[in-house]
């Protein structure tokens, strides 16, 4: 009898033993994804004809859309339910209503700001980010930035500054604010926390040459998300 009491608990240790090593060789497995349960909504600014904040070298909303899906990737490594307003070189209008026709590029434009705000009342995300890069005449200006709407979603003050305080972390080459703005239709007219990242200045050239650095790219990528991740962090405390 004490012989198979013994065995008993041998077994019993050693499949614990065994248990604890994989536990902690992949202990992702076992734990709760830090954004599981959370869905985003990101939006890559611009697309097709409106090209956006542009130099010959480089093309906002080709920068904007790579940097979306290095977010889009690393946030769905976290978990997240991740859509998007556009996946493709086109804009929204093309990518989900491609027959529609329009009397002038304008009018294309402002519908194809209603599209982005009717894919987020459809989709009922937790938050929107839209994607952009920044330009000014003045060459000297440059830095990350994040803006959110005095009267849009209460929540979005909060995301923004989760996100600028990411990017001082990780990139440390900016020492901005996160600012709010108004006159921006998609952080007014959307109904869940919004923010417009500004991931630097095409009009600078040093940044210019980082922002068509795909290593860069994803750097800047990994501080969003890490700012999505303090967010949800603080908003669960």
């Amino acid at each position: 009898m004490k012989r198979v009491i013994i065995i008993g608990l041998l077994l019993v240790c050693s499949l614990s033993v065994v248990w604890y090593g994989v536990n902690a060789s992949d202990r992702a497995f076992f734990m709760p994804a830090e954004l599981a349960g959370v869905k985003v909504l990101l939006d890559a600014g611009h697309g097709g004809e409106d090209g956006g904040a542009s130099t010959k070298e480089l093309i906002e909303s080709d920068v904007n859309l790579a940097i979306t899906k290095e977010v889009e990737k690393k946030l769905k490594q976290k978990g997240a339910t991740v859509v998007m307003t556009r996946t493709k070189s086109g804009d929204a209008i093309a990518e989900h209503a491609p027959d529609k026709e329009f009397s002038s590029m304008r009018e294309r434009k402002f519908e194809d700001l209603k599209m982005r705000v009717k894919i987020a009342e459809t989709e009922e995300p937790d938050m929107f980010l839209s994607v952009h890069v920044n330009a000014i005449p003045q060459t000297q200006w440059r830095g990350a930035q994040v803006f959110y709407h005095p009267e849009g979603h209460e929540g979005g003050e909060a995301l923004a500054k989760s996100i600028q305080s990411a990017f001082k972390d990780q990139l440390k080459n900016t020492d901005r604010e996160a600012m709010k703005i108004k006159g921006v239709y998609l952080l007014k007219n959307i109904q869940v926390p919004s923010v417009i990242v500004e991931t630097g200045f095409i009009s600078n050239p040093e940044e210019h040459k980082l922002l068509a650095d795909s290593n860069y790219r994803k750097k800047v990528a990994d501080a969003i998300v890490e700012g999505v991740v303090k967010h949800q962090t603080m908003e669960h405390k």
